[in-house]
């Protein structure tokens, strides 16, 4: 089911502004922007792609 990036946000404990930059970058899968709503899939899962450094 389709839903809000700002619901989607929301529900995944983010915020929305973070969910808007990575549909941008086209981090998410099922996100489209329809009009100027952008809409994703509710069952996308967040994916972190920061990069940790080992200690040494």
């Amino acid at each position: 089911m389709l839903i809000s990036l700002g619901e989607y946000a929301k529900m995944k404990n983010k915020d929305a502004s973070c969910a808007r930059k990575k549909a941008k970058k086209g981090d998410f899968k099922t996100a489209k922007k329809i009009g100027n709503q952008w809409v994703i899939e509710s069952n996308e899962e967040w994916i972190d792609r920061r990069r940790k450094e080992l200690k040494k």
